[in-house]
């Protein structure tokens, strides 16, 4: 057999069900009972695969809840054309923010768990800091790309920190005490650091 050929479906996609599987089983279970309690023997059940086929995945249960914890917490991406202003940038972040609080809803409490987690867990912790790292790179970066850095209110690498801790900050509350935590103080929050500038 060459290249897939027999009729069935190529060896990736497979692996990418399983995994898919795997991560699904992960998020119910760790919804019922928390990391801490959720075990590999667990998960294994739950997608109805061996043992074996996690660490055909995943290096061990850690790397697993890494995975799972990227999955169902993505970036908030707000619209932006090139050419737009920082101001109109800010708008656009506020209400990416509040966009995303639909699809971070059903996540939260497994983002806030996994977080705990995080923190009793050194490997855990150290490979979510290399994580947060990177985008933090990665967002200072597209910042020097699209503003000249003397519209910024401050130094890039500072500025991306900033607006993440406003994001998950403002998402948290909102979610908490909706009716502190409005659509207008969200546009707020997002447009004073306009005025820093």
């Amino acid at each position: 057999m060459v290249n897939g050929a027999g009729g069935g479906r190529p060896k990736g996609d497979k692996r990418a069900r399983t995994r898919a599987r795997l991560l699904d089983a992960a998020l119910s279970l760790t919804r019922e009972q928390g990391f801490e309690r959720t075990t590999l023997q667990q998960i294994a059940e739950r997608a109805g695969v061996s043992t074996g086929a996690i660490y055909g995945n995943f290096r061990n249960r850690d790397d697993l809840f890494m995975a799972l914890a990227e999955r169902q917490w993505g970036p908030v991406t707000p619209a932006f054309r090139p050419g737009d202003s920082f101001a109109t940038l800010m708008e656009a972040m506020a209400a990416a923010t509040l966009e995303a609080l639909r699809h971070r809803e059903p996540a939260a409490v497994g983002a806030l768990t996994f977080r705990a987690y995080a923190l009793r867990h050194d490997d855990v912790r150290s490979r979510f800091r290399d994580v947060m790292a990177a985008g933090y790179d990665g967002g200072a970066a597209w910042l020097r790309a699209n503003f000249d850095e003397r519209e910024l209110p401050m130094a890039p690498d500072v500025l991306v920190r900033v607006i993440d801790a406003l994001v998950e900050g403002l998402t948290f509350q909102r979610l908490l005490t909706p009716e502190l935590v409005t659509d207008a103080v969200v546009h707020a929050a997002f447009r004073a650091l306009t005025r820093s500038s």
